[in-house]
């Protein structure tokens, strides 16, 4: 088999596309998160710091006479913080939903053509006996 031949049943796998798909959705998650952290929970939760610091933006909190931007640092952990607690609910879900498909016992497997032959035949039996 040649190298291009066994690269294409390597690529053509399942698993190799499953985690390209994954890839691509995980990118597109990000900068939903991004876009969520950096224009709505990032504004709301720091807003009233920022007012009381007289400043417009988190980039401009800086410790003086240093060039150590300790408020994009901030603006970072909380990205951080909802990725992890957003990931933690999704987990959360898929377990709880695994659960209760394992907590659901499965149907009782029918009867076999032999076990059904017994059941008549005991049955045809017990009413000659009556």
């Amino acid at each position: 088999m040649s190298v291009i031949q066994e690269f294409k049943k390597f690529a053509m796998q399942g698993s190799v596309i499953d985690l390209a798909i994954g890839i691509v959705i995980g990118a597109a998650f990000s900068k939903i998160i991004t876009s969520l952290v950096e224009d709505i929970i990032t504004p709301l939760v720091l807003t009233p710091a920022l007012k009381a610091a007289k400043l417009s933006e988190l980039s401009q909190l800086v410790i003086p006479g240093t060039a150590i931007k300790y408020g994009n640092f901030l603006s970072n952990v909380i990205s951080f913080v909802i990725v992890a607690f957003s990931l933690f609910m999704v987990i959360k879900l898929i377990n709880a939903t695994k659960k209760k498909d394992a907590a659901t016992p499965a149907p009782p497997a029918a009867p076999t053509t032999t076990e059904s032959l017994l059941t008549e035949i005991r049955d045809i039996l017990e009413k000659k006996q009556n």
